[in-house]
């Protein structure tokens, strides 16, 4: 029987002990995990950045992996510590909607529980870290039982937040950048479904970004010419902005939450 897969995705990023001891905290309970560091680089305390970082990421992981997503910036307060079954993978995390989009995504399939079985956690249990002391030992406590009814009583009124969608008037659809990243490509929350024409190549259209204007869309990031924004879809299947070997953030002077305005003609 192959060895369960525990997955982190966190905002704590790496300079320091936290990620260093949830993981201590898992092996400890049950040593024969396969750790797997998504990325611990989600926004600080943003809410979206992780529910994309999850939604993206765990769809490639085999049956029965178990996901500690840990975005909280409410630790400590009256918000619940949940325990989700979404198809055939678990998740462990803050009821803040971080998990928001695997809750569309498996919405068929989905079971959550708030975690109440305090004799799960760490003793004694800190307000400020509840990576190390709730959500790490139940993934662990998990990884050695596959039992979710011990941990608490299964929900309906968990957070949940709706993804922002495109809105079109006419010839004209709004979207907005949903995302900046380390290459300084623009993601946006427009798929080929939101704008067809331009996906199938056979339509004029204008795309712009904040105040830049991108009128070329390529199958490849090395399709445009140096300097030149161009638009693309990406792997996740949303419209992109890019620069070939540059940072489209800065060459067209915007950010995330820049509105994108296609007009098809």
């Amino acid at each position: 029987m192959p060895r369960p897969i525990i997955t982190l995705t966190t905002d704590y990023g790496t300079g320091d002990h936290l990620v260093g001891a949830m993981k201590g905290v898992i092996l400890n309970i049950n040593p024969d995990v396969n750790i797997v560091d998504i990325t611990h680089d989600v926004m600080p305390y943003d809410v979206l950045d992780g529910a994309m970082t999850i939604n993206e990421a765990s769809r490639f992981y085999s049956n029965r992996t178990i996901h500690v997503v840990v975005v909280d910036p409410g630790v400590g307060t009256e918000r619940r510590p949940l325990l989700v079954t979404a198809g055939t993978q678990y998740y462990i995390g803050p009821d803040n909607g971080v998990m928001s989009m695997v809750y569309e995504r498996e919405k068929e399939s989905l079971t959550v529980r708030h975690i109440t079985s305090d004799h799960y956690f760490m003793q004694p249990l800190s307000r400020t870290f509840h990576g190390r002391d709730i959500f790490a030992p139940v993934a662990a406590w998990l990884s050695k039982s596959w039992q979710t009814n011990p941990f608490g009583e299964e929900i309906e009124d968990y957070m949940r937040f709706n993804f922002p969608r495109p809105k079109a008037n006419g010839n004209t659809i709004k979207g907005i950048v949903l995302r900046v990243d380390a290459f300084g490509n623009l993601l946006t929350n427009l798929t080929a479904e939101d704008v067809p024409g331009i996906a199938a190549g056979d339509g004029k259209f204008a795309l712009r970004v904040g105040k830049g204007e991108v009128s070329k869309l390529v199958g490849t990031f090395a399709d445009g010419a140096a300097g030149e924004a161009v638009g693309v879809f990406g792997s996740s299947g949303y419209l992109e902005v890019a620069v070939n070997k540059g940072n489209a953030a800065r060459v067209l002077g915007v950010n995330r939450g820049a509105e994108v305005v296609v007009e098809v003609s």
